[in-house]
């Protein structure tokens, strides 16, 4: 595909909406010089600290960079985590609405990092309330009437509990709405636009595949059973495929240097809201967002990408 000069203008026109998971990212670094005497694993002496938003905050994190207006609802515990992630999206330009249950932490997940290598993660977490989820509901029919694309990120922590409501409110106020998928039940996600697993998540769901054929043949059967208008399959150094009605466009990897995965899923979809919400076509839109891809897994942890990188990289292309 002809590479072509994004307009900041549109995209700063471009309302995209997301719900779902949010959780904050927390990093320690440090150095990693010997064994612990108490049991055979590394002792690393923390250095440095970096706090970050995760999961669906990421994804509207990286739609604020490129410039877009980036909204956010969510639910997360009344603790210290919700406030700092609440500052760090305020920081990061997103309008978020975030609603407390006491009866919950927030989900963070910490990260430790000896010698540029994550050593150990940990996992807070627990599910949100009935009640909580359901005023969020309420909120989510209101927020949609503004937002040119909705995007909801699954990361499965019972965020997205109403997902099948959610998805019908998008379609009958004409909304596309881009879902982030998450577990084997994709019955759920029934009616959206676009579903966006990567290979393994549509692996789980459709089963294994042998040839380029056959993979468009599985891809097929769900698109049509799940009644949505598109299925992208995002498929590591194999590149991104979409599948629509009438056209199959598949997009290669670059050749770059990966430095880590975690948060590519959500640079993607957060890329492609904003593309769709600028006016541009599914095949410029996963295009753009393969490119921004390439750009985010050359960056430690969970990162997003600006403007002048996509373009720059746009230029180069």
């Amino acid at each position: 595909m002809t590479s072509f000069v994004l307009d900041p203008s549109s995209l700063a026109r471009a309302k995209v909406l997301v719900a779902g998971d949010v959780m904050l990212d927390r990093y320690w670094f440090g150095e990693v010089n010997r064994i612990s005497p108490e049991a055979p694993v590394p002792i690393v002496r923390v250095h440095r600290s970096d706090e970050r938003p995760g999961g669906a905050a990421n994804v509207a994190r990286n739609i604020a960079s490129l410039g877009a207006q980036a909204g956010l609802l969510a639910v997360v515990g009344a603790d210290e985590a919700a406030n700092t992630l609440a500052h760090l999206l305020k920081g990061h330009g997103v309008d978020a609405t975030l609603h407390k249950d006491a009866t919950l932490p927030t989900t963070v997940k910490l990260r430790v990092i000896g010698r540029q290598q994550q050593l150990l993660r940990i996992d807070f977490e627990t599910l949100p309330s009935h009640e909580v989820l359901l005023s969020k509901l309420k909120d989510f029919e209101t927020m949609i009437t503004k937002a040119d694309v909705v995007v909801l990120s699954d990361y499965g922590k019972g965020g997205l509990e109403h997902i099948g409501k959610m998805i019908a409110a998008c379609k009958a106020a004409g909304k596309p709405v881009l879902v982030d998928p998450k577990g084997d039940d994709y019955s759920r996600y029934r009616g959206a636009t676009m579903l966006t697993p990567n290979r393994s998540e549509f692996r789980e769901v459709a089963g294994r595949w042998k040839s380029e054929e056959e993979l468009a043949e599985k891809a097929e059967k769900l698109r049509r059973e799940l009644e949505l208008e598109a299925l992208l399959v995002t498929r590591s150094e194999e590149g991104m495929t979409l599948f629509r009605a009438d056209e199959i466009t598949h997009e290669p990897t670059l050749a770059r240097e990966v430095y880590d995965v975690s948060g590519a899923g959500d640079t993607v979809i957060a890329t492609l809201s904003v593309m769709l919400a600028a006016g541009l076509s599914m095949p410029q839109a996963v295009h753009i967002a393969n490119r921004a891809a390439g750009i985010v897994v050359g960056k430690l942890g969970t990162a997003s990408v600006t403007f002048a990188e996509l373009q720059q990289d746009l230029n180069a292309a």
